[in-house]
């Protein structure tokens, strides 16, 4: 099974292109985000919960806590 390369909070996915060297011999490429899981404690339901977060995300739950990125992730149209 795969895991997806997509943040959770911010909505990040691969983004996909072309290699063109000066040749133009043109080759498909991908570049991924970083995304990482991490493990956080979740007050408000006392438990750990675990996020699969691009790295610039993880800093924002970091400043904003846990709470708030969970409801803003669980809001329709919430992702920033």
């Amino acid at each position: 099974m795969t895991v997806s390369r997509r943040c959770r909070l911010t909505g990040l996915e691969p983004g996909f292109g072309r290699s063109v060297p000066h040749s133009h011999r043109r080759t498909s490429r991908r570049s991924d985000p970083n995304a990482q899981t991490r493990r956080y404690w979740y007050p408000a339901q006392q438990r750990h919960i675990r996020l699969r977060l691009a790295t610039d995300a993880i800093r924002t739950v970091d400043r904003i806590g846990v709470d708030a990125a969970v409801a803003r992730n669980r809001v329709p149209g919430g992702r920033t």
